[in-house]
């Protein structure tokens, strides 16, 4: 189940990514008061694969009735959702499966498996605010039952008393993102931080014949990308600098003048993005943000070759709880 879990959302990666990314605006207010409800299908959670050495667990969850989208991280098990089981929630994309109709952008979401408690975010053009992107976040507390086997264990969601899965929905309301004007620093630092991850570009080189499921790289970029926080409207470009251990670090610079500029490491073996953006206000005052994200992208295979280039449609990386 875990396997075809991953596999599914790798693959429906490859699928979206061939579509057009177009998307209905939303209203951001008006009738349904800045208020929107996602309905939750299957949630699941598999304990590490005993036959893999990585440790990992896996998080799964069903958006929408059709449904319309599939959610899936993974991460080390003493993690439990937060990064090295720190205080950064690890956030990973929903990835639409084509089926029906989205108004939406990006959808992610997180599970602090300690409360078992999901937090979804979105985000989408705004219909009645023309040029301007709505964030909307939300949270919900599961009751799982779970199962132990010699060699593995799961859990899914409790049923009813009659033994039918229960009927449950996220309700996200409309967060506050950044105006046409770049917000103030003081401002800014009061606010959710978030970004929207856009031109994610990694180049791999495997050796010749090698297994997807056992890779062996001649060489790899890294990534590129760029990032647009939310909260303040700043602009950043992120570049590789060097990688040690499969891990690469990198710089995103801001415009002049604009007083911020942001880190990154990706672990390529557990595919963790860690960004950390800092602005400094004036000579006494400064003040940073760290978001994590379980990164999946897709990679397209030129023919009769053993260059992958890896990309990904848009994705939300949030900072925290909302």
């Amino acid at each position: 189940m875990r396997d075809h879990l991953v596999s599914f959302a790798l693959v429906t990666a490859t699928t979206v990514l061939l579509q057009s990314g177009a998307y209905a605006a939303r209203p951001c207010a008006g009738s349904s008061g800045g208020s929107f409800k996602y309905r939750l299908g299957d949630v699941r959670y598999d304990s590490p694969d005993p036959s893999k050495a990585d440790g990992r667990s896996t998080i799964a969850a069903s958006l929408g009735q059709t449904p319309l989208h599939e959610c899936v991280a993974q991460w080390p098990e003493s993690w439990a959702g937060w990064y090295e089981g720190g205080s950064n929630l690890i956030w990973a994309d929903c990835i639409f499966t084509g089926a029906g109709l989205t108004q939406d952008e990006t959808v992610s979401f997180a599970v602090d498996w300690k409360s078992k408690t999901m937090y979804l975010a979105h985000t989408f053009a705004c219909s009645d605010r023309q040029g301007s992107e709505g964030l909307a976040t939300g949270s919900i507390k599961l009751d799982f039952n779970c199962t132990s086997a010699e060699d593995s264990s799961f859990c899914v969601l409790k049923g009813t008393t009659a033994g039918a899965r229960p009927t449950l929905s996220i309700t996200t309301k409309l967060a506050s993102t950044a105006s046409n004007t770049t917000s103030t620093c003081a401002e800014a630092s009061k606010q959710y931080q978030s970004w929207k991850l856009e031109n994610w570009l990694r180049k791999i080189e495997m050796e010749p014949g090698s297994s997807p499921t056992n890779p062996k790289v001649v060489s790899d970029t890294g990534p590129s990308f760029s990032l647009r926080n939310l909260a303040d409207g700043s602009q950043l470009s992120c570049t590789p600098s060097g990688q040690n251990n499969g891990i690469f670090v990198g710089a995103c610079q801001g415009s002049s003048g604009t007083g911020t500029s942001a880190d990154f490491s990706f672990d390529t073996k557990l595919n963790m993005l860690d960004i950390s953006q800092h602005w400094k206000c004036d000579d006494s005052s400064s003040f940073d943000a760290v978001g994590i994200f379980y990164m999946q992208a897709a990679c397209d295979r030129g023919r009769n070759s053993d260059q992958f280039t890896c990309t990904s449609l848009p994705v939300w990386i949030g900072t925290g709880v909302v």
